[in-house]
Order: structure tokens, then C-alpha cells, then sequence
């Protein structure tokens, strides 16, 4: 009271002034005359009342009629009719930056029952009602989205999904659960981002088409349409849902895929599925098998009725295969079956398998040899497939797998069982070398008639199956036999090395006394010409004593035939004169003579020759001996042996002397023989 005391007469005009204008304003505002919006909020109206009457048809009332209106009130002051207008203040609809945004209408023309989502050919302002409702825009999910940005949209025909909040004026309860639902479902899908697909991570999407009309019958893949950017229809990878339709896309599972990059897709229309993309490693080829595609004729021949082998394109085995690199092949549209084209092993072994896992079903060849032996044989293939030919390998055998397992396998089972029927153990196991190289030989061309290329056949060494020991103690005799083998040799090494170590030694002796050799040889060879030099004195000396001796002799000789002519002479004069008398004389001497010589020769020939004559040099120094030592040549004392008396003693000396030596002539050994007795 005290302040109002101080106010004055122009206080109080201004109070009295403001008092009544302040009040209108609070009827104004009460009634809603008056309405502000905030720039960044817009405002919905609603009209409680109109002189048209409420909306007939529809939820906006696009005529003036009671209910909500098409416009919406931006920021300001605005001015309406008193208690016709009730105003819904709403935020401005955000989607942030690589976000979408979903919208759903309220009102519009009713969806056909072949169509799921809301066409937006000609009603596609959503931030202009009326336009929307008047060219027949359709109530339901729209087919297009919002990109990033922010827009003054009618909250009241229009609801939009973002992932932050659902923008909507709330009428009831159970249609924010439907909201609210149809929100989780599209997190679910990660619908409020793009799909991006890195070049790093190898993938590729499939997608799938949820509106549009369905697949003629006997499709399952929906074929690609308006790919090509130059067509009026281009709808830029499902991208724009109605030149998508408007170009003749199905709906369903698509052919087209979508590559690296980032894509804005209304996920309600089109679902996308991330799969790897199929890479062809070098030394391998792709060989397609497509599901879908056009019909093609069967280009493999009459002759090779093992299915069918089409162009690039068609449904059926691709004739040409994919070679080593990465593809975005559509996974669901065909298979990719991938053919190794360098050597790979085959091994018939349980507990061994290559990489690519082709033999791991695969175990040892079991056999019964000749002589009833039951070995298990590990053995290798090295096979080769030319890239040219593993479509008809696919088209023949479905896969290479299969190939081992229902055709290789038992083929070179029974090849290798019925050489072992042939062959004892023994010879299984030292015959091994031979049987590889007439396998391969034999089994090369069995190979080709199944389009491979058979490039070596290994074998190991057959071993006894689980629970047999025979077969290891046949490879133990083995070994032992090898063995003593070795040691001969061993031995027989020895040996040669022990020789080879003996000469040695020698020449190392040898070498040791050269110099004594030298010196001896040396020795020798000074002997030897020294003697050869006496040699050539001596017979220098014999030829001088010789010529001297021949001279002599021709000097007597000379002088002796000169006395012999003059004896000669004389004696040819008393040879005239006794010629005649001594002729009778000669005549005998020569008979007496020439008998005396028959029996003299006869006789030396009967005594040995010339031992006769030794002998009788013997009896000539034995007599001569007694001569000289004055011997008794008959003992004082003698024993007789005959009847002759002293005359037969006497002459025993001579005779015992005689009988040795006629004893000896005849050959006799041991005492002289008897020599009888002189007769009376």
C-alpha cells in the first residue's frame, strides 16, 4: 500500500489502461482466438465446429468440414475463430544425416489386396496433405522414404518412423503398440541405415522383394529388369520401389545383387541378405549350375547323354567355366561347384586326406594275394582335370566328390584286387615298381573315358590289417635275408680293402728300400758287364790258343807227312815182298781179330759201356793199393767154404771182386752172388 501511495495520476492510467486490455488478451487466449508456434514446432489443427458439417468420408477433412485439416500452423502468432480450432503443438519431423525415416498415412485410398505397400507414383509430397489425399495418394505404409533432413509434416494424416522416436499425434493406445511394434521390426532389419556393403569384407547382398505382383510358375529366382542407368525405368539397385514395379520387377527373391557400396532401401519393401561372395582360387575353376535363366538346347552332343550343357545364361550346366577371381553371384539363383585344374592326390589311406577333402571317405585297398595272404594296400592317385572339360565332368558326375566316391574309388579297388589274386606277398612287395607302372599304363586310358587326365599311380607298401602278424613276420624274414646279404658284401668290401691295404704296405716298403735297390741293381748290372768282360778275354784267349794249336799242328802234320812219304816208299818196297806171304797172315789176323773185337764189344756191352771200364780202374787202384802197402794178398787166417781147400781160398778175393761187378752190371742189390767152385 505504501508503494501504491508513490504511483501518481499517470501510475494509475496505465493500470487502469493495462488491466482491461490483459484481460481480453486472456479471453482472446482462452477461447483460441490467439495461438503462438514456436519456429521450430508447427501446429495441428483440428476444427471442433463448422457450418459443413463433420468429415463424411475419410479422417482429414479436406472441404472445411469438423475435424483435422490438411494444413498445418508454422511458428508465430496466429489468430482464429473463437472456440472453433483446437491446436496439437508437434515437433518438426528430424531424420538425421545416413538415416531413414518410414512414413505411414492415416488417410487415403485403400490398399488393393495384391499390393503391400502404399504406391507413391503421384502422391509422394507428404509435407502437402491435400495434394497427397487429391491425386489419390493411399493410406498405409509408403513405399517411399525420407532421407535426411527436416520436414513440416501433418502428424495427424502422416506417422514417420526414425530410429531416435516415432513422430505422431497419439490418438489411442493401441495404436502406438502397432507403431511401436512395426518400429522394432524395422531396428530388427537395421531398416533406419542404409545397407553398406565394404569391398573389404567380401560380401554381397541379397535382396528380396516384399511388394509387387508374384513369380510366373516355375520361377523361383525373379529375373533383373531395368539394370541399365540409360533406361527410363532405371530404379538404381531397388533404390526407387516404383520404376522398380513400373519396369516388370516380381516380387520375391531377386536375381540382381547388390555389390560394395551404400544403398537407401525401404526395408519394408526389399529385405537384404549379406553373403560372401564366391571366389575361385587359382588352380581351380567355377563351374556354374543355374537354377534359373532361359531355356537353351543341349549343346553337348547327341552321343553324351549325361544331362544337359547349356550357353552362359541359360538354366542348366554353364558350358564355359568361371575362372580363378571373385564373383557377386547370386547363391539362390545357381550353384557354384568348384573344380580343382592343377594335379591334386587322391590317397587311399584312412587316416591321411588332401585339403580339398575329396578322399577323406576314402581308406586302404584291401587284398588276397595268391597265396591267401589278406594285406591292406595304401596307395596314391595323382589325377588332372583340363578346365575346358570340368563342365562335362560336373554335367556327368554332379560333383567331384561323388566322382571319387561312387566311381573311383570302386574302379581302382577292383583294378589292384585282382593284380593281388595274380601275385604272391613276396611278389606283391618286390614286384611293387613294376605293378606301378603297369597300373598307371593301364588304368591312364580308363581315366580319360571320364574326362580326367590320370597323371601317376603311387603305391606304398602293403601292410597286414588290424589283428595279423603274418604278414610282419614275412617282412622281418625279409629284412634278415637283406641283411646277411649286406654282410657278404660287407665282408666281400673287407676283404678287397685289406688286399688294397697289403699293397699298399709293399709299395711303402718298397719305397722304403729303393735306394737299396738301386744300389743292388746297380751292383748287379756292374757284375754283370764285368763278367761279360772276363768273357770276351777268355774267348779271345781260347781263339789265340787255337790258331796257336792249329799252326802246331799243321807244322806236324806237315813234317809227319813228309817222314810218312819216305816210310812209305820203304815199306811199299817190303810190302811188295811180303804182300805175298802176309796175305794169308792178314787174312787170318783180320778173322781172329774181328772176333776177339765181336766178343770184346759184346762183353762191354754186357757190363754197362763205360762202367766197365770205371770198374776196372777200380780193380787196377785196389791192386795197385795192396802193391804199395805191402798187403798179404791172402789173409793169415781164412775161413773156407768149399771143398777145393786152400787152391779154392785162394782165388775168393778175385772172384768175390768179379761177382760185384757182375752183379752190378745185371741190376742185383744187396750181397754179391755165389760163385761156384772151381771143378776138380
Amino acid at each position: 500500500m505504501e508503494n501504491l501511495q508513490y504511483l501518481g495520476p499517470m501510475g494509475w492510467r496505465v493500470i487502469v489502461f493495462a488491466v482491461p486490455v490483459i484481460v481480453v488478451v486472456l479471453l482472446f487466449w482462452w477461447s483460441g482466438v490467439i495461438r503462438y508456434i514456436p519456429n521450430d514446432r508447427l501446429g495441428i489443427l483440428e476444427k471442433l465446429w463448422s457450418f459443413r458439417g463433420s468429415v463424411e468420408t475419410g479422417f482429414i477433412a479436406l472441404y472445411g468440414e469438423a475435424g483435422f485439416q490438411p494444413e498445418v500452423v508454422r511458428g508465430g502468432l496466429h489468430v482464429f475463430m473463437p472456440f472453433q480450432y483446437s491446436m496439437h503443438r508437434a515437433n518438426l519431423v528430424t531424420i538425421p544425416q545416413g538415416q531413414i525415416g518410414y512414413v505411414f498415412a492415416r488417410d487415403g485410398e485403400p490398399l488393393p489386396p495384391t499390393q503391400t505397400l502404399a504406391s507413391n507414383i503421384d502422391a509422394d509430397d507428404f509435407q502437402d496433405v491435400r495434394s497427397f489425399l487429391t491425386k489419390g495418394g493411399q493410406k498405409g505404409p509408403q513405399r517411399k522414404i525420407l532421407r535426411e533432413g527436416t520436414y513440416a509434416i501433418n502428424l495427424a494424416q502422416f506417422i514417420v518412423l526414425t530410429a531416435q522416436s516415432t513422430y505422431a499425434v497419439n490418438l489411442n493406445a493401441l495404436e502406438q503398440k502397432l507403431f511401436a511394434d512395426m518400429s522394432t521390426l524395422i531396428s530388427e532389419r537395421n531398416g533406419f541405415e542404409p545397407v553398406v556393403i565394404h569391398d573389404a569384407e567380401d560380401l554381397i547382398g541379397i535382396v528380396t522383394i516384399h511388394d509387387g505382383p508374384a513369380l510366373p510358375d516355375g520361377e523361383i529366382i525373379a529375373p533383373t529388369v531395368s539394370n541399365n542407368p540409360k533406361d527410363p525405368n532405371f530404379h538404381n539397385n531397388f533404390q526407387d520401389p516404383e520404376k522398380f514395379l513400373n519396369a516388370g520387377g516380381y516380387r520375391g527373391r531377386q536375381l540382381q545383387v547388390l555389390a560394395d557400396g551404400s544403398y537407401f532401401l525401404n526395408r519394408i519393401f526389399a529385405t537384404v541378405e549379406l553373403v560372401e561372395k564366391t571366389i575361385i582360387d587359382v588352380g581351380t575353376v567355377g563351374v556354374v549350375v543355374s537354377y534359373t535363366g532361359r531355356r537353351s538346347a543341349d549343346i553337348s552332343g547327341q552321343s553324351y547323354r549325361h544331362g544337359e550343357l547349356v550357353e552362359t545364361g541359360a538354366r542348366g550346366v554353364w558350358s564355359t567355366p568361371l575362372l580363378p577371381g571373385k564373383y557377386a553371384f547370386n547363391t539362390y539363383a545357381g550353384n557354384i561347384i568348384i573344380v580343382p585344374t592343377t594335379n591334386f592326390v587322391l590317397k587311399w589311406t584312412k587316416e591321411q586326406f588332401g585339403e580339398h577333402r575329396l578322399d577323406e571317405n576314402l581308406s586302404e585297398v584291401s587284398l588276397i594275394t595268391k597265396d591267401a595272404f589278406e594285406p591292406v594296400l595304401p596307395l596314391s592317385v595323382v589325377v588332372h582335370i583340363d578346365y575346358m572339360k570340368a563342365p562335362l565332368v560336373v554335367q556327368r558326375f554332379g560333383d567331384i566328390k561323388r566322382l571319387v566316391e561312387q566311381t573311383l574309388d570302386p574302379m581302382v579297388s577292383a583294378y589292384f584286387k585282382n593284380i593281388a589274386q595274380t601275385k604272391t606277398l613276396i611278389q606283391l612287395l618286390q614286384e611293387r615298381s613294376e605293378i606301378q607302372r603297369t597300373s598307371g599304363n593301364e588304368m591312364r586310358e580308363k581315366f580319360g573315358s571320364y574326362s580326367l587326365e590320370l597323371q601317376e599311380v603311387l603305391i606304398g607298401t602293403p601292410r597286414a590289417s588290424n589283428g595279423q602278424n603274418s604278414i610282419e613276420q614275412i617282412l622281418i624274414q625279409l629284412r634278415e635275408r637283406q641283411i646277411a646279404v649286406e654282410k657278404v658284401e660287407t665282408y666281400k668290401l673287407q676283404e678287397a680293402a685289406a688286399i688294397q691295404e697289403r699293397t699298399l704296405r709293399e709299395k711303402e716298403a718298397l719305397a722304403e728300400q729303393q735306394a737299396k735297390i738301386t744300389t743292388s741293381a746297380l751292383t748287379i748290372e756292374i757284375s754283370e758287364n764285368e763278367g761279360k768282360a772276363q768273357l770276351a778275354r777268355t774267348r779271345q784267349q781260347a781263339e789265340t790258343i787255337q790258331v796257336t794249336a792249329k799252326a802246331e799242328a799243321e807244322k806236324v802234320r806237315l813234317a809227319g807227312l813228309g817222314e810218312a812219304d819216305r816210310i812209305k816208299a820203304i815199306a811199299l818196297a817190303d810190302a811188295e815182298r811180303i804182300k805175298a806171304t802176309g796175305l794169308a797172315d792178314a787174312q787170318k789176323v783180320r778173322a781172329v781179330g774181328l772176333a776177339e773185337a765181336e766178343a770184346t764189344e759184346k762183353k762191354v756191352a754186357a757190363f754197362g759201356g763205360p762202367d766197365y771200364q770205371l770198374h776196372s780202374q777200380v780193380l787196377m787202384r785196389f791192386a795197385e793199393a795192396i802193391e804199395n802197402g805191402k798187403l798179404p794178398l791172402v789173409p793169415q787166417i781164412q775161413v773156407g767154404g768149399g771143398a777145393g781147400g786152400d787152391k779154392g781160398g785162394a782165388n775168393g778175393l778175385v772172384e768175390m771182386m768179379l761177382s760185384m761187378l757182375v752183379a752190378d752190371r745185371l741190376g742185383l742189390k744187396g750181397a754179391p752172388a755165389a760163385v761156384p767152385a772151381p771143378a776138380e
